[in-house]
């Protein structure tokens, strides 16, 4: 986003773009995110952590889930964070698995919603072309884009098997208790180092292959409906 606002301030970027991508990452921030969230209450719900409902996390409500200092990075460097939800893995029947299952459920739920945001694309080209072609269309068309991509970016982000990803608590379900126990022991220097490698672009190349990949995968299933009637 910063280089985004620096191209604008020296008369090379589109205003427009600017803007639409903005209202894609309040989206992300207001409905994607909690969603995110939601999804890792309710599945935790499911397996036994019924004390998730009373902490106010099994809501969509915006408001339940956002972290404020997470949503600002989202909007200013292009990745951010929700308040994570609370769950005690010892109302799991099996922990692991449980961790593992309900850690899963949030970038699910980043594909589904990027999935849902394909198929309104593609809705929009084959059932409205004249539409998605003129100026109001083409921005909508700009904006659901930016917020497949979104999607995609964060579903990848957190299957990254780093503590405190997603991707960790998969991870630790095929490891041995005393390794999972080290990664706990040094999570919070295992995150800083997280964050320094993201501020460096060290992360760059291999997130945005498996974006690109996720990207490819959803707007092959998206556009498939589509094409059996063209």
């Amino acid at each position: 986003m910063f280089s985004e606002l620096i191209a604008l301030f020296n008369g090379q970027g589109d205003f427009m773009s600017i803007v639409i991508h903005i209202l894609a990452i309040l989206m992300v921030i207001f409905l994607v995110l909690p969603f995110h969230e939601w999804a890792h209450a309710w599945v935790a719900s499911l397996l036994g952590n019924t004390s998730i409902k009373y902490r106010g996390r099994l809501s969509l409500n915006p408001l339940s889930h956002i972290d404020y200092m997470g949503a600002l990075c989202l909007l200013l460097f292009g990745f951010g964070w929700a308040k994570p939800v609370p769950v005690d893995d010892r109302n799991f029947k099996n922990p692991k698995v449980g961790m593992a299952i309900t850690a899963l459920a949030g970038p699910v739920a980043n594909i589904v919603a990027g999935i849902a945001g394909g198929l309104i694309f593609y809705a929009l080209l084959f059932l409205a072309p004249q539409f998605a072609v003129n100026t109001l269309g083409g921005y909508v068309m700009i904006f659901l884009n930016y917020y497949i991509v979104i999607n995609c970016s964060l579903a990848v982000f957190n299957l990254l098997p780093i503590p405190p990803l997603d991707g960790s608590k998969i991870l630790f379900a095929f490891l041995p208790d005393r390794l999972v126990y080290k990664f706990y022991q040094y999570q919070q220097m295992i995150s800083m180092l997280l964050i320094v490698l993201l501020f460096m672009g060290v992360l760059d190349v291999p997130l945005s292959i498996l974006q690109s990949a996720l990207m490819k995968f959803i707007t092959f299933i998206c556009s498939f409906p589509f094409k059996l009637f063209a």
